[in-house]
């Protein structure tokens, strides 16, 4: 089975125009439009009257009304200037009552001035006499307060010193006990052979021993934490392995 043949013969377009002759127009032509039915000068110029007439109608229509119009302006001016005239008769007014009132208030106010300045004479003494009572009060006051904190501070001291020399003299007896037991043949020692230095001293030492206690603890302490270290690392090893 061959292919089809799908070839088209060509056609020139203008041979088949030729061939086919002379179209027909269905609008008019220029010959008809050449040959159109034209006015006469006679009828040209009857148009150009009609239209003058008709402009001279408008003219006079737009003439009455800028009439009109101008009427209205001059009534709306007339109005303006008149509301305007109210407006500054009514400020003038407005001005005139200011400075009457102004001469009124500056006549009353030298009344009130007057009167005020008495006034404030008089509220001035009786401030100076109420702040001499305050400070009095307050001074006295002061001196109450001082006194009493003077006499706090002393009862005080008082009291430290008596807890002082009842520590001493406890002191003082347990150490004359402690030796009539250790040595019986010597003669009892009183209490001013026995000085404060030896109060001191037995201080001191227990300062010592005190500060001896903690370091102790200290080191406990820092021991405790390193072994707790060594086998928390020991285990770490163990769970990598």
């Amino acid at each position: 089975m061959g292919k089809r043949d799908n070839r088209v013969a060509y056609m020139n377009p203008i041979a088949m125009a030729r061939w086919r002759g002379p179209s027909q127009s269905a609008g008019p032509t220029i010959q008809d439009y050449l040959n159109r039915p034209r006015p006469t000068w006679e009828e040209v110029k009857k148009q150009l009257e009609n239209k003058k007439k008709g402009s001279k109608a408008l003219a006079e229509f737009e003439e009455k009304m800028n009439e009109n119009w101008k009427k209205e302006l001059e009534k709306s001016r007339e109005k303006i200037l008149s509301g305007n005239e109210s407006s500054s008769k009514k400020r003038e007014r407005k001005k005139k009552r200011k400075k009457k009132s102004c001469r009124s208030s500056s006549s009353s106010s030298s009344d009130s001035s007057s009167s005020s300045s008495d006034s404030e004479n008089e509220e001035k003494k009786q401030g100076k006499k109420r702040k001499k009572k305050k400070s009095h009060s307050h001074k006295s006051s002061e001196s109450s307060i001082y006194e009493s904190e003077s006499e706090s501070k002393e009862s005080g001291k008082k009291k430290k010193k008596s807890k002082d020399e009842t520590e001493k003299e406890k002191y003082i007896r347990s150490a004359s006990k402690k030796r009539k037991k250790a040595y019986p043949e010597d003669k009892p020692l009183s209490s001013e052979s026995l000085s404060e230095s030896d109060y001191e001293e037995e201080v001191q030492a227990k300062k010592k021993r005190r500060c001896e206690e903690r370091e102790k603890a200290v080191e406990k302490a820092k021991k405790k934490k390193k072994k707790q270290h060594k086998k928390h690392s020991k285990k770490k090893k163990k769970k990598s392995n």
